[in-house]
């Protein structure tokens, strides 16, 4: 008999202690699980510690901003010197400009010799241009020398053209010829051009010109040196009868040689340079410490997982295992690497190593739009502010599918538009001029105009495009918007629902909730714990604090109910099986 007390007692220690180990490591890891899904201001309540990640969040929103903004006053300086310079090109070379470009192209000719007078123009305004332009502008030099005005004509090989016959006899083959102009007209080329007036293609003169880009000095910076290449093209590819004039012009900037500035403050670039490089710190820190907050994620999934494994052979569903993927560090982590990239691009460009003006404000831009959704996710953690997030993660994969089946009508009133609609009408010459028009009057924009411009065709194509135009905007319209309003206003009921009458429960939830909240543990545990720094001797004390209440309960509990030990068999080892 004493024996078997001794052998009860041992075993009910083992017990105890098997037990209350067990139930310990419960707490920890249900502690590590509140602490993770807590928002910032329930973080600081629980431990007391500055939210960093928030903090770096913040200023890195009005580092980038204030970035954002004194880039694009630049770029905008920048776009509109082209700009203007394109047009100031247009009126000074091409006869009879009216200023306004006709669709796509600037000038049209429709007799020969309109063409001849327009090329002697070009030319001679070339010839003059030191007299004529108003801003900072020259010829282009290399190594002391005028580089020349070049032309080149484009042409049929041989071809022979009589339409009062029905005859014509064409060599497909395609001949091209040069003539540099520096300071003489080329008459003998130019007269050349009456021998094949049919057989032409197109006549290119180009020819560079540099400027200086004066309007930054206002902004106390140093102006930028620009070489223009200018490309005049008469094209007559279609042989109807019209010849039209394109201008293009090509910008490269690079900083001037010689500069000297008196009677106003420079501003010092290397302040800028610091400045985006603070930028570069500041997303870097930023993207650190979301990936440390993802990896921990990983590792708290993992933990819990195992500890349903284990504990009820069960494996963790996968609306539980999302709750660990958080898609807004995601977020954050790609648009601080954009950020990084268009902040050294932007530095290049002060630096005047690069012109990317376009490719670095893309980059800047997009980090801007992601920086500013991403303060969403703090939003979300009040439950008013929260229906707009859960509403779009609801309803997401349902508009997903609904737009796929909506994109394959859209696509075949796309083609049938193109093909049928495209030689007579200009709003759908090309396919995607024809999606931006059918997403234009799905939105109900510029239907009048779209019906009108066909009342004077023919009167086949005039029936077609009525039913086509008709049966679309009533299809679109009428049946797909309101369905994919539907499908949103259908998620936003049921998140109002949820809200009213609480969400499902998971076993992630109803893992959380099965004890009162306890103060939170830090030692050993691999929560996100925003910054990393904790006092370890105050951790223990509280989470000794924990496991001193906690087990009086579970001894007591065990003592007083003897039909605990009685129903549980023992092994020779005092094993216990549960």
């Amino acid at each position: 008999s004493y024996s078997f007390e001794v052998f009860t007692s041992s075993c009910s220690q083992s017990f105890y202690s098997t037990m209350s180990q067990g139930i310990i490591k419960e707490e920890i890891l249900r502690d590590d699980l509140k602490y993770y899904f807590m928002s910032p201001c329930e973080k600081y309540r629980a431990r007391r510690q500055l939210p960093w990640k928030l903090g770096v969040q913040i200023l890195k929103i009005i580092m980038i901003t204030s970035q954002l903004i004194l880039f694009g006053l630049n770029n905008q300086l920048v776009v509109s010197y082209k700009e203007e310079n394109a047009m100031t090109f247009k009126n000074l070379f091409l006869k009879d400009y009216s200023g306004v470009d006709e669709e796509d192209y600037s000038v049209a000719l429709y007799s020969q010799q309109a063409v001849y007078e327009s090329l002697f123009y070009v030319l001679d305004q070339y010839g003059q241009l030191g007299h004529l332009s108003v801003g900072p502008i020259s010829y282009a030099e290399e190594d002391g020398k005028l580089l020349p005005l070049v032309i080149c004509k484009e042409h049929y090989k041989r071809g022979n053209v009589e339409p009062s016959d029905e005859a014509y006899d064409i060599d497909a083959q395609l001949e091209k010829g040069h003539e540099g102009y520096l300071d003489h007209l080329g008459i003998d080329f130019l007269l050349k051009l009456s021998c094949f007036p049919f057989r032409l293609v197109d006549i290119k003169i180009t020819f560079q010109l540099k400027g200086i880009n004066l309007q930054t000095v206002r902004s106390h910076e140093l102006p930028d040196c620009y070489v223009f290449f200018v490309t005049i093209t008469f094209d007559n590819q279609c042989h109807s009868g019209m010849m039209k004039i394109f201008l293009d012009i090509d910008a490269l900037s690079s900083a001037c040689k010689n500069w000297k500035i008196s009677g106003t403050a420079q501003k010092n670039t290397h302040y800028l340079l610091v400045f985006d490089g603070f930028v570069i710190l500041v997303c870097l820190t930023s993207a650190v410490l979301c990936t440390r907050s993802i990896v921990l994620a990983v590792k708290l999934l993992q933990r819990f997982s195992r500890f349903f494994r284990e504990n009820y052979n069960h494996k963790v569903c996968g609306t539980d295992q999302k709750e660990f993927l958080n898609g807004w560090y995601v977020l954050v982590i790609v648009s601080d690497s954009m950020a990084i990239v268009g902040s050294i691009l932007k530095m290049e460009i002060q630096a005047k190593s690069l012109t990317s003006y376009d490719v670095c404000s893309i980059f800047l831009g997009t980090s801007t739009l992601m920086v500013w959704v991403g303060v969403i996710r703090y939003l979300g953690y009040f439950q008013k502010y929260n229906v707009l997030i859960l509403t779009m993660k609801t309803a997401f994969p349902k508009v997903i599918r609904f737009c796929c089946c909506a994109g394959m009508i859209y696509l075949g009133y796309t083609f049938c538009g193109w093909i049928v609609l495209g030689p007579y009408h200009e709003k759908f010459e090309g396919l995607s001029r024809v999606a931006e028009s059918l997403f234009s009057l799905v939105n109900g924009d510029d239907m009048y105009t779209t019906f009108a411009q066909l009342k004077d065709k023919n009167s086949l194509v005039w029936l077609f495009s009525r039913v086509y135009l008709y049966s679309f905007i009533s299809l679109f319209i009428y049946m797909v918007l309101s369905l994919f309003i539907a499908l949103i206003t259908d998620a936003y009921d049921t998140i109002k629902n949820y809200q009213k009458n609480g969400f499902p429960m998971t076993d992630l939830q109803r893992f959380l909730r099965e004890q009162k909240d306890v103060p939170p543990s830090e030692e050993g545990s691999e929560m996100d714990t925003e910054t990393g720094m904790g006092h370890p001797s105050l951790c223990c004390c509280r989470r000794y604090s924990n496991i001193k209440i906690a087990l009086p309960h579970i001894i007591k509990m065990s003592l007083t109910d003897n039909l605990i030990l009685s129903k549980v068999p023992f092994y020779d080892d005092c094993s216990i099986v549960c």
